[in-house]
């Protein structure tokens, strides 16, 4: 592998893969190739423009679309002439598209037409006049006016930008990138439940990727699946950005099917595949009836929720991979802890790993106050990796990150002698479904719209398929009757469908703190001995 002669940007790193490995796939998807010198060209013209067309550097550009090749150019094409990305999970509807837009105050937005059942740009113009800061729109639909500004065509502001080499603009943002700048405004929430934009710089990014990449040995052989949504970090930095650290190939797929990821790693023999637990144990129902060739897989890495023992021991048997597990933080760019390819099955399974190099990971009391290995406590990190803070939140900032550079996770842990860690559990509420991070309070919040709810707690519970999946536990307004289907009826198109509770149940009083604060973890203990009963887990 050529020396790495690059700065800590994702404009220097994709150059780097495009002097150094120009002939070599960068992405290939459906029938399309494309090599790293036609990516790094399209990202400069993307760049150009986007200046052209009047977005500046520093502006923060949502970029709402997903895992097409588009997503990539526009990602390296955003950072590589200074502006902000920040990344919108597809199942956004309008709340959320308005939030975010609103919050970032971003000045433009690059997104999908139409996908799957969704009309994109529809949702964009019937929100487009609560969005004050919106100047104009790039989208893979057709170039046009719209009522609040400018539509441009994805290609054609290619074709604008065509002349980017010559154009002094693009120069001047390309020699004035730093690595310590915000690059990325990635939504994330705490316990609060309205979401906060962690700002991630070029270095938090790169580095972190670089570091993933070393851990399994990525080359410029490889070729990487990339399921996992691109709007996440999972997708982006563990993802694209390692990918690019190494010169690798992507395969995006925007789609999660278990049976077409399997054909497509037979295909394009796939070496490197990522996902959560829940895909993995998707991909082995697979493989026992239908005997895909998945001989070429090598390595991947399983995060997001914890791994069940024989899912990892499936993993390495069946699709012959050596698993690594990764735990992180969207907060910590975002990847903390990893596995590594000698660890044991029990060390991949009841630990997530240890530290990244240059990472400081210690356990801490409720005051802050380290403990020693095996005591539990809350996971903090320190190093190059911890975010610059939240987007224009320095209360929210302050309580996350203290005066030493120590950013505090939230998650219980405990930590042994050798340095290895293991999660036992979260001081946030935030629990995890099939991947996606789901904050209680927001879903709350909408479920107090209804006009029948009086009162309303999610919690997350235990699934076999997911693991964890919600459950609203509400209380009807006095003589109001409501069915469990009418309830899950009233989110849909609403809120983000993974969001949705999985179960709905009626109560007439909840556990109550002396101060009136539902007790949440009472609740979960009688939610979970209510599924038993019924079997459902």
């Amino acid at each position: 592998m050529a020396e790495k002669k690059r700065e800590y940007t994702l404009s220097s790193f994709l150059s780097w893969a495009a002097e150094n490995y120009p002939d070599r796939d960068a992405v290939l998807f459906d029938e399309q190739r494309i090599s790293y010198k036609e990516l790094d060209e399209k990202a400069s013209r993307f760049a150009a423009g986007l200046l052209k067309i009047g977005v500046k550097p520093g502006e923060r550009v949502g970029l709402w679309m997903p895992n097409y090749p588009q997503w990539i150019v526009a990602y390296f094409g955003i950072a590589r002439m200074g502006a902000v990305v920040v990344p919108m999970n597809t199942r956004y509807r309008a709340k959320e598209l308005e939030y975010i837009i609103n919050n970032s105050e971003a000045t433009t937005l690059v997104l999908v037409d139409k996908f799957l059942k969704t009309d994109y740009e529809r949702i964009l113009e019937e929100t487009w006049e609560k969005m004050p800061t919106l100047k104009r729109a790039v989208s893979l639909g057709e170039s046009r006016e719209s009522g609040c500004g400018r539509i441009y065509n994805f290609e054609e502001l290619l074709q604008l930008g065509a002349d980017y080499s010559s154009y002094t603009p693009f120069r001047e943002a390309v020699e004035n990138l730093k690595e310590d700048e915000v690059t990325f405004i990635l939504y994330t929430s705490g316990t609060t439940g309205e979401p906060k934009g962690a700002m991630l710089t070029n270095l938090n990014i790169t580095k972190n990727a670089e570091q993933i990449a070393e851990v399994q040995k990525q080359t410029p052989e490889d070729v990487m699946l990339i399921v996992v949504p691109f709007f996440h970090c999972f997708g982006c930095v563990i993802g694209i950005t390692a990918a690019v650290s190494s010169a690798s190939a992507m395969v995006p797929v925007p789609v999660f099917n278990a049976e077409e990821v399997m054909r497509l790693v037979e295909r394009h023999r796939v070496t490197i595949l990522h996902g959560v637990p829940t895909m993995f144990i998707e991909w082995l129902e697979v493989l026992k009836k239908k005997p895909y060739d998945v001989s070429s897989l090598r390595t991947g890495v399983m995060a997001g929720a914890p791994c069940p023992i024989e899912v990892m021991r499936g993993s390495m048997e069946r699709m012959g991979m050596n698993t690594v597990i990764a735990y992180g933080l969207t907060e910590a760019s975002p990847v903390i802890t990893m596995t590594r390819f000698e660890d044991s099955l029990e060390d991949r399974v009841e630990t997530v790993g240890r530290p990244l190099p240059d990472i400081e990971v210690r356990i801490v009391d409720d005051n802050h106050n380290p403990l020693p290995p095996g005591e539990v406590g809350e996971l903090a990190c320190r190093g190059y990796n911890v975010m610059k803070g939240y987007f224009k939140k320095p209360k929210e900032t302050a309580e996350a990150i203290d005066e030493e550079g120590w950013l505090y996770s939230g998650d219980l842990a405990v930590m042994d002698e050798r340095g290895y860690v293991r999660i036992v559990g979260r001081k946030k509420e935030m629990y995890i479904t099939g991947g996606f991070n789901v904050y209680p309070r927001e879903i709350e919040e909408f479920l107090f719209t209804h006009p029948k709810v009086e009162n309303v707690a999610v919690i997350g519970v235990p699934d076999k398929k997911y693991g964890e999946v919600g459950m609203a536990v509400i209380k009807l307004k006095e003589g109001e009757t409501a069915t469990e289907e009418e309830i899950i009826e009233y989110c849909k198109g609403k809120i983000a469908n993974y969001k949705i509770p999985r179960y709905v149940v009626f109560v007439d009083s909840y556990p109550m703190t002396q101060s009136g604060k539902i007790q949440k973890y009472k609740l979960r203990e009688w939610a979970e001995g209510l599924l038993k009963k019924e079997g459902k887990i």
